[in-house]
């Protein structure tokens, strides 16, 4: 089974994930990379008036395979 790492911040600066986890394939990642997301902004209000959430996956070379990124903004 693969393994994906699972790199996260605010865009300007992504925490690197150094430990990964398995799934089958790209298309399960990428559904916990989007649940993450959305948790984390969960996790995040109401701090502040704009919020930029970002994932980056990567495969066990370091070779990028998907970036996402959610907007929060309160206007």
């Amino acid at each position: 089974m693969p393994r994906f790492f699972f790199d996260a911040g605010d865009g300007d600066r992504l925490s690197r994930d150094d430990e990964g986890l398995d799934f089958l394939d790209l298309a399960q990642a990428r559904k916990a990379a989007l649940i993450s997301l959305a948790e984390a902004a969960r996790d995040e209000l109401p701090k502040g008036e704009r919020h930029l959430f970002a994932v980056v996956i990567r495969d066990a070379e370091g070779r990028q395979l998907l970036a996402a990124s959610l907007l929060l903004r309160i206007e």
